[in-house]
């Protein structure tokens, strides 16, 4: 990927001074949510600089956002760029398959990656307790992470990563298995489904080894 050209003052506002680090981008749909999910992984800040931004934007306007940022600084092949967005069917936040859709093709033409959710990111959470392929309706879910989480789920949790931690390696294989469900994946019509995995995959690659 060739480097864009950009101002001192545009390089400086996302810490770029040492390019021995890459630049890890993710720009997500909830303002408090996931960046309190995300912030959590311990990242070798020596080899890349993490910058989470909680946006409230949806589908589309996202992505452009992320395309924004990504194109006021100077980038290269080793830096990363993720959107974290859901296909919010029914609930107030409700996107068309045709916005979605135009959003995933979007990120992939500005070589953005997607970590998507059908219907809810609270979906990757409930994988660490079990396997689900039936669809739950968003009103299900806060219920059944209280049930499961032994206490009331909130939304906007500072602690939940470290609550399911110790269960990441289950909700990988069970997101993986749920993707398999779909001879012919089409992320706006699996519901159930998610991609989350694949940003936590390569934010685990990131971590120091104990």
């Amino acid at each position: 990927m060739s480097k864009k050209s950009s101002s001192r003052s545009k390089i400086d506002y996302y810490n770029r001074k040492d390019k021995s680090r890459r630049w890890f981008l993710i720009v997500c749909e909830g303002e408090k949510t996931e960046p309190n999910y995300f912030k959590k992984f311990s990242v070798d800040a020596r080899v890349i600089n993490l910058d989470i931004k909680g946006e409230g934007k949806n589908t589309r306007s996202l992505v452009e956002k992320a395309i924004e940022l990504k194109n006021k600084s100077e980038y290269d092949g080793s830096d990363r760029f993720w959107c974290v967005l859901d296909r919010d069917i029914n609930g107030k936040n409700s996107n068309d398959a045709q916005n979605f859709n135009a959003a995933m093709t979007l990120a992939k033409n500005n070589e953005i990656k997607v970590a998507y959710s059908n219907d809810a990111f609270e979906l990757w959470y409930l994988l660490h307790f079990h396997f689900y392929n039936t669809g739950i309706s968003r009103k299900d879910y806060q219920n059944m992470l209280t049930k499961l989480l032994g206490h009331e789920y909130q939304k906007n949790s500072e602690t939940i990563y470290e609550e399911l931690k110790s269960k990441q390696q289950d909700a990988i294989k069970h997101a993986k298995k749920l993707l398999l469900e779909y001879n012919r994946p089409n992320p706006e019509s699996d519901n159930p489904s998610t991609t989350v995995h694949l940003l936590v995959e390569e934010l685990n690659s990131f971590i120091p080894k104990s």
